[in-house]
């Protein structure tokens, strides 16, 4: 599948993001598939997904798009997400379709540098996307500039400088959109159909939800934590 039949493929839809870690409930591949098979179900046009075993697996279920990452943690580096090139490679190989990589200008592993990983993703791996997770509106111009297809907002509020961003940046959406010459997906504290919509018509070309639809355990605990407010009441 070409870049443009994907972007066509994702564009003012939702991609949901089927991620669990060692010891979280939903941990496991099958079940990531099974996620993933549902949301396709439910009209998702894309899955955001962490680790080769996890996209093999989905990939054996959906021909949607997946947008992969492999997050990857280094003594040495605050970068996890798919912070090397041979990351970066391993989810190609499994059956990315847009490879997500940290957007910032943070130290990477090895020396390596966002410029030299996009250069040769696009080099060796031409028909794949290559999609910088950003924090501020100059990440995204920066990976812009380095050649990376689509800018996501996924690290809005997850780096030491956006650590008080707590909810859905739309002016941070709406200013990459209006400047960024690539799509901008939006990423980042979207739990609510009402953030979904706002997120697409402040600019964004795609929305990304994830913790809202495939953790159960959280989605659980906002419903009781509601009821105990109003017990205490």
């Amino acid at each position: 599948m070409g870049k443009k039949n994907v972007l066509n493929k994702i564009k003012n839809g939702l991609i949901v993001s089927c991620q669990a870690r060692v010891g979280w409930p939903m941990y496991g591949a099958n079940i990531m598939g099974a996620l993933s098979k549902a949301a396709e179900k439910g009209g998702a046009v894309g899955i955001r997904a962490n680790a080769p075993e996890n996209i093999e697996a989905i990939r054996k279920v959906t021909t949607l798009p997946i947008m992969g990452i492999h997050k990857q943690w280094f003594d040495e580096s605050e970068v996890y997400i798919t912070p090397t090139y041979e990351s970066a490679k391993s989810i190609i190989e499994a059956g990315a379709s847009i490879v997500a990589l940290d957007g910032t200008q943070r130290r990477r592993p090895g020396g390596e540098t966002l410029e030299s990983i996009i250069k040769k993703i696009n080099s060796d791996h031409p028909n794949i996307l290559v999609m910088a997770d950003c924090a501020t509106f100059e990440d995204g111009q920066i990976a812009e500039e380095l050649g990376a297809d689509i800018v996501s907002t996924t690290l809005c509020g997850y780096t030491e400088e956006t650590k008080n961003v707590k909810e859905v940046d739309y002016v941070l959406i709406h200013k990459l959109s209006s400047a960024c010459n690539i799509p901008i997906i939006a990423e980042g504290h979207i739990h609510t159909k009402d953030h979904a919509r706002k997120a697409i018509e402040s600019g964004a070309f795609a929305v990304v939800v994830g913790t809202a639809i495939t953790r159960p355990e959280i989605i659980t605990k906002w419903f009781v934590d509601e009821l105990k407010l109003l017990a205490e009441k």
